[in-house]
């Protein structure tokens, strides 16, 4: 049976048509066709076009239309076009959803939108499923003055939410409250804009209690709760999930905090009651949330000791209202007792973890976390019932994975990715948003989420009314739409969450749109210089914490030991200068100090170090350089997006030469400390100089177009410009040259000792035959082939995956074309993952890694195996 769809004609399984998702979709492609010229105003056409839409267990008709039937994973389609008579074409797609449908007709749309008629080519099929079960986008309300425009806005949810569907996220997550942190000191203490903080009062009037917030009126009230549920049947009108983060439960930060609107009629003894039937009540005004996140340490408000009882009071609440539920519980300090407390009928547990700390780093996930995140804190003479989990035997959940991914495990994991590398500069690599759609799923995880672009503007009270869009340039700003100038972040994250090896003429069609002729050398600039800035947040890890550190407004840490500086301090150790920094993956990289006495040793390890990042950042700037110049020989001075990434990409060529000169300049300050020569005191002060003077270079771009007051929040790395930043970097070249004038009139000229540097690895021709999974309690062999006679010998290094425990090794033995090692039975009978990588050893050269980075940092420098019994689905091995 055929119909006509507002133009289209319309065939196959007609309920299929009447699905939120399908009819979402079929009204984009419409208003396409329309644009293209292929539709007139009364749905005529001279080049019909014909959509058939059949169901997978349809036989015949898939056998009538030579389409293949679709993957049977969730999301699924195939589709197939063909030409009619006239010149006319049928479409006909098969899939497993609403949500594979949407999909096969938006490539149809993308295809229409990008080429027009003749990009509907008689004979092409495709088939996709899904690589990432869950592909997510979270935005914060963290302002009223910011957010609060945005969050009313239905013409803004419109646009915003049709962007993110059409590049196949598949969960939205709006998250109250994550701008506050409750009981860490003088973070709350700043506790001033609490505005749907503690959500409930600011939504919902609650039988039985007389909770509000004070200056919230009743019609506020009503027409907050009514934009929420407008947002959520908006997502899932467009066939997303709608996830509502209740990040904080904290209804006074104390008694120096200045609410702007206090909480009133709450107390600790109804805090836990008043709670669960908040979110009871909130559930059932909303049916179409389908999943809450919730900050269940006491940075979101309830004390860790027994806090299964106040969880277990709200989970019960969820529980009772009758419809399964997600319950997302942020991994840092989830324990067994909360995981027991959330096993309710309706209730799917998932514990969510941070991919790199709070910030964006390489594709994938550290192969080790900091010692500083896995010792506990000493609790003598303090308080333990607060922080006694987080802080105490549990510290290592904080920054990674923890040991959340058992095979045996009772709920899902899924990996955040944090606001804390690029919260304001334009992002866009696709290939380590390939490598994120490859590792989204590591340990069989369900997927990732990513805090969006400018997360947290304004927060803590540092929101202004109009302040939310960055520039200051009106030719520049996007008011409340100030999410389109990262429509390119967004495709190339979701694109490649669905189908890592997508077509790049799926991402592509953004940067045409966006950049017209002039995209292809848009393209490559952004891709080389989008590594610069996650590759210095992996290497210089001065912070976990995306509030102390942003290496795109950098606050400076100084080389020189003779300025003190506490900025860092809670998370950098002594000497508090870039000698005493950690990567965030200190078994891949060396830390300045670590480097400095291996080469001084002449014992080097396998271990990137600080010289090679530099020098490969060095690249990076280079290959995006070329590819600005191409970019200035277009005519763009009318395209305001080509402009602000013009102007984006100028600051991180910059940020790029600082970065590259102070790594170089921190290890000859480094070699200074340990052999007392002159000569290495020099070097480091003049590459200091350089690198300040590529960072004092940034204001002349960024002055006139960004706001003087950037705010993220109250703290130094928060706030403020670059401008800002440059009178401390100053004061550490100054004190290092003071240093280096007393050290001439006291060592005379020393010179540098001999020194060998690593800056270029040889090549070992290897690579691990792939393992079967594993049984439990058999050994484990591994094999390293090799045909390189110059390989003299290979260590394996493994551990379970679990990041609170170290790597064990074995030397590997030589076999026929390689290398063998065999990992014990004990070892294996563990409910845990196993990965591993080689040490590879070459006379008269420092050991290299296999498997290496490779020459897009995008890959995955280790193994992983399960074992055969996992209970686990759609885990990528």
């Amino acid at each position: 049976m055929s119909k006509t769809f507002s133009g289209i004609a319309a065939g196959g399984t007609p309920e299929l048509f009447e699905c939120e998702p399908v009819k979402w979709m079929l009204c984009r492609l419409n208003s396409t066709l329309r644009e293209a010229g292929l539709l007139s105003v009364n749905g005529q056409s001279g080049q019909e076009i014909e959509l058939v839409l059949v169901e997978p267990a349809d036989l015949a008709a898939l056998n009538l239309a030579g389409l293949r039937a679709p993957a049977s994973a969730s999301e699924s389609y195939s589709l197939r076009i063909d030409a009619k008579e006239h010149g006319g074409r049928r479409i006909t797609i098969a899939a497993t959803d609403d949500r594979g449908y949407a999909y096969a007709i938006g490539d149809i749309e993308g295809r229409v939108h990008s080429d027009g008629f003749e990009g509907l080519v008689p004979g092409f099929e495709d088939s996709q499923k899904p690589a990432v079960p869950l592909r997510g986008i979270q935005r914060n309300f963290s302002s009223i003055h910011e957010d609060g425009l945005w969050f009313h806005d239905r013409q803004f949810w419109a646009e915003y939410l049709d962007h993110l569907a059409a590049q196949r996220f598949n969960r939205f997550h709006l998250a109250l409250g994550m701008q506050y942190n409750y009981g860490t000191g003088w973070e709350s203490r700043t506790a001033t804009d609490n505005y749907l903080v503690f959500a409930y009062p600011f939504l919902l009037d609650v039988p039985g209690y007389q909770v509000r917030a004070e200056g919230v009126s009743k019609e506020e009230r009503d027409r907050n709760m009514e934009a929420l549920a407008f947002i959520a049947r908006e997502t899932k009108r467009r066939g997303m999930s709608f996830q509502l983060g209740l990040w904080n439960h904290a209804y006074d930060f104390g008694y120096d905090s200045k609410h702007w609107y206090p909480i009133l009629g709450i107390s600790p003894e109804i805090h836990a009651g008043y709670s669960a039937a908040a979110v009871k009540l909130l559930l059932e005004r909303v049916p179409e949330i389908e999943g809450i996140t919730f900050r269940v340490h006491h940075e979101g408000g309830v004390h860790e000791e027994g806090h299964e009882v106040f969880w277990g009071k709200v989970f019960d609440a969820i529980s009772s209202v009758g419809r399964p539920i997600e319950v997302d519980m942020h991994a840092k300090g989830v324990d067994q007792a909360l995981v027991d407390a959330a096993a309710k009928p309706n209730i799917r547990t998932m514990i969510s973890a941070k991919y790199w700390a709070e910030h964006m780093g390489l594709a994938y996930h550290q192969l080790s976390i900091r010692q500083h995140e896995r010792n506990p804190l000493n609790f003598a003479g303090k308080d333990a019932s607060v922080t006694g989990v987080t802080d105490g035997a549990r510290r290592f959940t904080r920054y990674g994975y923890a040991d959340y991914l058992s095979e045996d495990r009772a709920t899902d994991v899924i990996y955040r990715m944090w606001p804390g590398t690029q919260k304001l500069l334009l992002w866009g690599d696709p290939a380590l948003a390939r490598g994120f759609g490859q590792f989204a799923t590591f340990g069989g995880s369900r997927g990732l989420e990513f805090c969006e672009p400018l997360t947290f503007k304004g927060r803590r009270g540092t929101g202004e009314p109009g302040r939310r869009d960055p520039y200051v340039r009106d030719d520049l700003r996007l008011g409340v739409h100030d999410w389109k100038k990262y429509r390119y972040t967004y495709a190339l994250w979701g694109q490649h969450l669905y189908n890592p090896e997508c077509d790049t003429a799926v991402w592509q069609r953004v940067l045409r749109e966006d950049y017209g002729d002039a995209y292809p050398h848009f393209e490559v600039a952004l891709a080389h210089l989008s590594r610069v800035l996650p590759l210095v947040t992996v290497v210089h890890g001065v912070s976990g914490a995306n509030n102390f550190y942003s290496p795109e407004m950098y606050v400076d840490l100084p080389i020189s030991a003779w300025k003190l500086s506490m900025h860092y301090a809670w998370d950098t150790p002594q000497p508090g200068t870039w000698e005493g920094v950690s990567p965030f993956d200190p078994e891949l990289f060396y830390g300045i100090g670590e480097y400095v006495d291996a080469a001084l040793s002449g014992k080097l390890q396998p271990k990137y170090t600080p010289l090679e990042v530099a020098s490969w950042i060095d690249g990076m700037v280079s290959e995006g350089v070329t590819a600005l110049a191409e970019i200035e020989k277009c005519r763009l001075a009318d395209n305001p997006q080509a402009q602000r990434t013009i102007i984006d990409l100028q600051i991180i060529v910059q940020l790029g030469r600082f970065f590259s000169s102070k790594f170089r300049a921190a290890v000859e300050y480094a070699f200074f400390r340990r052999t007392g020569s002159v000569d290495y005191l020099q070097e480091s002060a003049r590459l200091l100089k350089n690198a300040h003077a590529a960072y004092a270079s940034i204001p002349t771009l960024a002055n006139g177009i960004y706001q003087e007051d950037i705010a993220f929040g109250v703290g130094l790395s928060d706030r403020g410009s670059w401008s800002d930043r440059i009178m401390a970097m100053r004061e550490d070249l100054h004190l290092l040259n003071m240093e280096l004038t007393e050290a001439r009139n006291n060592s005379g000229t020393k010179p540098a000792s001999q020194v060998t540097h690593r800056m270029e690895r040889w090549q070992a021709e290897a690579s691990f035959v792939p393992c079967p999974p594993f049984m439990r309690g058999d050994p484990l062999t591994v094999i390293l082939h090799s045909s390189d006679p110059s390989i003299s010998g290979s260590v394996l290094r493994y551990r379970h995956v679990n990041h609170a425990e170290d790597f064990d090794c074995l030397e590997m033995e030589r076999a026929g074309d390689g290398f063998v090692a065999v990992i014990p039975g004990e070892y294996t009978s563990s409910s845990y993952p196993i990965m591993f990588f080689a040490e590879v050893r070459r006379d008269g050269e420092p050991p290299v890694f296999i498997p290496a980075l490779n020459n897009t940092f995008s890959n995955q420098p280790y193994v992983v195996v399960h074992s055969s019994k996992t209970q686990l689905s759609d885990i990528v091995l």
